[in-house]
């Protein structure tokens, strides 16, 4: 909350200047002014002007509490003092929700005829039929002939035909976001730098795309100054089916920044720079470092910027004899949170999807089983404090190892999707390394420890073509200092075993399978980490909270190698402290691989 206006700059009230005014007149006017009496017309001019002068302190106290985010009031100051301390006000924000795609596809051979398998594009309209009738947007492909651990085609059979399968139907889920598409154009004549162009809509989400009359794309950045923005490419290596798209930064001459006012409106504005004659790229030498100095003959000592050593650069190109088309998504709000069920109106598909079939289009089903939510209004003014003081620290760098663990778990799965991460200081995890003396280890730089999911959510090692993505992910958020290895984590299969003893009047094919059921759960991969141990006594308690179970006679953890399994052995026993399994000094995760098979009960006797 906004804290009491405690700043007093000129510290004087009404009753401060009328004491100090008496005693002005009293030391300097002692023979043409005495009478100081409530009634006298002197001290009516002199409470006039010690009135102007309390009035003068308050608006100068005012306006200087206006300048500190812990005290500023005026909605129009907040918004400015928020995008200085980097934080980006929200005006809505819109729900979430995951869609449920299905489409019936033929049979060949028992088979689905992945030949009618559609690829829908991004920016497929949908509407709910709940109150209110919000739109959503799926704004990535759908693609039903791909399937991964992120991605995953469910194929169930929707048909039989004298026994077997004719038709089947596919399933994915995809994300949805509440909004509404919109478009405007703005012809652009003469040059103009810093153009700025002003959006006067309401709810707006932001910017979904900005091209020229002449095919030009436009991207947006967080500020001018930065000249690079991650570019999908279509990947072409043999992991294409795990890493669909290969991440780059590209330089962008053409780009723009946008900033919502307090009134809801959103400001667009773009660079400096004449098409022809772009100087966002000097090589600094001796020979231009420096010049063109109106303030003395030497700079020796000048500071300079040197990301602006010139004071020439344009921070982008200005737009110029072109029509700017501006597409943008408006929605959001709490009224966007529409109940289960109710999002399946098709409003229409950005691109018609290509079918061998036509009628394939209309197998298409879309539905959300669970309600969506996270649409909410814009920021208060007490949240939009709090938020651009936690914004000011997050300064969004990669400092601390769990920055980096966070970054990397952040990027989007188009690129791979690293499963598990593990950050660690390089010497660390150099054995030749010690307290005294670090040897072949670098002490700025860190490790990172990843592992990927293959197609059935089993882990794996991450591709050439994932980490180079996740490589050009943090060079954009790493601090110049940094060097980061990207490693290989060890993958430890493991199985457990367990013995019950099952109270009276208990079916006891019944506990063990909830005792079963309950271990899948706990070694549920998604639920691990690299180098965590495994507690022992949890699972003793954890079986013994079952309904049925009387004792929990062992409960072993035995090594899985070889074969389908992972190559490396594990000493559990050897490893095995005080009811604790440890993980290896090198980084490394358990993981039962086959919970079906891995994981076996027996029901025993005292």
């Amino acid at each position: 909350m906004a804290q009491d206006r405690d700043i007093k700059y000129v510290n004087k009230d009404f009753g401060d200047f009328r004491n100090q005014l008496i005693e002005y007149a009293k030391n300097y006017f002692p023979d043409s002014y005495n009478d100081f009496s409530p009634t006298s017309p002197g001290m009516m001019f002199i409470e006039m002007a010690a009135y102007v002068g309390d009035v003068l302190s308050f608006y100068q106290d005012t306006q200087l509490q206006e300048t500190y985010i812990q005290h500023a009031k005026n909605p129009a100051n907040l918004y400015n003092l928020a995008y200085m301390m980097g934080y980006r006000p929200k005006i809505t924000t819109p729900s979430e929700v995951d869609i449920e795609v299905t489409q019936i596809v033929g049979a060949t051979q028992g088979n689905p005829n992945w030949n009618q398998a559609l690829q829908i594009p991004a920016n497929t309209q949908l509407k709910s039929t709940a109150t209110g009738n919000s739109n959503f947007i799926i704004n990535k492909p759908i693609d039903f002939t791909f399937s991964s651990s992120y991605d995953n085609t469910t194929v169930t059979i929707e048909t039989l035909s004298a026994g077997n399968p004719s038709q089947f139907r596919l399933t994915k889920i995809a994300k949805a976001v509440s909004g509404q598409v919109k478009t405007i154009t703005q012809t652009v004549t003469s040059v103009e730098k810093f153009r700025t162009i002003t959006i006067d809509d309401t709810d707006i989400i932001g910017i979904q795309s900005i091209v020229g009359s002449n095919g030009d794309i436009w991207y947006e950045v967080p500020f001018l100054g930065q000249d690079t923005v991650f570019i999908d490419n279509t990947n072409n290596n043999p992991d294409n089916q795990v890493v669909p798209y290969s991440l780059t930064l590209q330089r962008v001459p053409r780009r723009f920044v946008t900033r919502f006012t307090s009134t809801g409106q959103l400001q667009i504005q773009f660079g400096a720079g004449i098409a022809g004659q772009d100087d966002s790229v000097i090589t600094p030498d001796p020979t231009n470092v420096g010049f063109g100095s109106n303030q003395g003959v030497s700079r020796i000592d000048y500071a300079f910027d040197p990301s602006n050593f010139l004071s020439t650069k344009a921070y982008g190109l200005a737009p110029s004899n072109t029509t700017l088309t501006i597409t943008y998504l408006v929605g959001g709000g709490v009224q966007s949170n529409a109940p289960a069920n109710t999002i399946n109106n098709l409003v229409g598909y950005a691109v018609t999807p290509t079918a061998v079939d036509a009628s394939q289009l209309g197998t298409v089903v879309f539905n959300n089983p669970q309600a969506a939510a996270g649409g909410r209004d814009g920021d208060t003014i007490d949240e939009l404090r709090e938020n651009s003081l936690r914004a000011f620290n997050e300064q969004g760098r990669a400092v601390t190892l769990q920055d980096y663990t966070v970054r990397a778990l952040s990027m989007d799965s188009k690129y791979g999707s690293i499963a598990k991460i593990y950050a660690t200081q390089d010497q660390l995890t150099n054995p030749n390394s010690s307290t005294d003396s670090i040897i072949d280890s670098n002490p700025l730089s860190l490790s990172l420890f990843t592992l990927a999911y293959d197609n059935n959510k089993n882990l794996t090692l991450a591709t050439n073509t994932l980490k180079s993505n996740l490589k050009t992910y943090l060079s954009e958020y790493m601090i110049l200092t940094d060097a980061i290895n990207i490693k290989d984590a060890f993958i430890v299969n493991i199985g457990v075993n367990f013995d019950i003893i099952v109270r009276p009047d208990y079916a006891g094919r019944d506990v063990l399978l909830a005792c079963t059921n309950r271990l899948k759960d706990y070694f549920n991969i998604t639920k691990w980490n690299i180098n965590q141990p495994i507690n022992l006594s949890s699972i003793y308690t954890l079986l013994d909270q079952e309904k049925g179970v009387q004792t929990v006679q062992k409960v072993e953890v035995v090594n899985n190698v070889g074969g389908t399994y992972s190559q490396y052995a594990y000493d559990i026993q050897g490893a095995t402290r005080n009811n604790i399994v440890y993980p290896s000094y090198d980084p490394c995760i358990f993981e039962i691989k086959f919970p079906d098979t891995d994981i076996k009960g027996r029901i025993t006797t005292i």
